[in-house]
């Protein structure tokens, strides 16, 4: 794990790095830096995307644990008319954590996956989506999953203008299949963000993550402010982000001391 923590601070030290190079240094694409910027900061844009997720968190629950979890994030859209397009996000996480669900444990593997449908209208300024979630049981660990297939409703609410985005989006997902001797799922989640981008595809940002554990009755708020940065590496546009993970509300359990979040983004401008 102190490897782990190791590569995750160079990673972040690397980002940061490559955001303040980034502003005088905007990558040629079709778009704008910024646009694209824009265009990220939007969870329906038509875009195909892949973000790699890397979350590092300590001090959790009784334990003071350590966690370190990787979210693959493919966002793959579809155009289901002139108006209207269908926009798919698939998160596929792989954990590593140790003193976790006890002392002196250790868990790897696949956790459950999401994926999330949006229908989204082709709209200007106040743009909205909505769609199915589903929770698939994909984990490769008994403790890193839940053992449930789910679904629910989930949906988008944001404004966007050129170099800001504010918005939401939220699920709710209810388990309905599963192996009996686990636990029921019903979770709630969403995002609330603010995002200002800049002409050289720098942005500036804050985000707050809210999770309702229903079943548990536990919740989890966190507070991130964040930078990132549009560029490129060869011929393959990027973004890289950084944030802090704080942690504002939480059950002892569950609620980590702090957190860091590095995020390294493959965009495909042409889509």
């Amino acid at each position: 794990m102190k490897r782990i923590t190791i590569l995750f601070l160079s990673t972040a030290f690397f980002i940061l790095s490559f955001n303040v190079c980034a502003q005088d240094a905007p990558p040629k694409t079709g778009a704008s830096a910024q646009e694209l910027a824009d265009k990220l900061a939007n969870p329906v844009a038509s875009l195909i995307s892949v973000p790699l997720q890397n979350n590092l968190t300590y001090g959790i629950g009784p334990y003071n644990g350590i966690k370190y979890q990787i979210n693959i994030q493919p966002v793959v859209p579809f155009k289901l008319s002139e108006n209207l397009n269908l926009i798919t996000r698939y998160i596929l996480p792989v954990v590593d954590q140790q003193d976790v669900t006890g002392a002196n444990t250790h868990e790897f593997g696949l956790s459950d996956a999401t994926i999330t449908a949006f229908f989204a209208p082709k709209t200007k300024g106040i743009i909205f989506g909505a769609g199915p979630a589903f929770l698939v049981p994909t984990a490769t660990e008994k403790l890193l999953g839940t053992e449930k297939f789910g679904i629910g409703p989930s949906v988008l609410v944001m404004h966007q203008g050129k170099g800001l985005s504010i918005g939401f989006l939220a699920n709710q997902i209810w388990s309905v299949a599963g192996a009996s001797d686990r636990a029921d799922f019903n979770q709630f989640y969403t995002q609330i963000f603010l995002t200002h981008s800049y002409k050289s595809g720098a942005s500036l940002g804050v985000s707050s993550e809210i999770t309702q554990n229903w079943q548990g009755n536990t919740t989890l708020i966190t507070l991130s402010p964040n930078v990132g940065a549009i560029t490129k590496l060869g011929s393959q546009t990027m973004q890289f982000a950084v944030m802090p993970l704080i942690p504002i509300v939480g059950h002892q359990s569950i609620k980590p001391d702090w957190g860091l979040r590095a995020v390294v983004a493959f965009v495909f401008p042409g889509s």
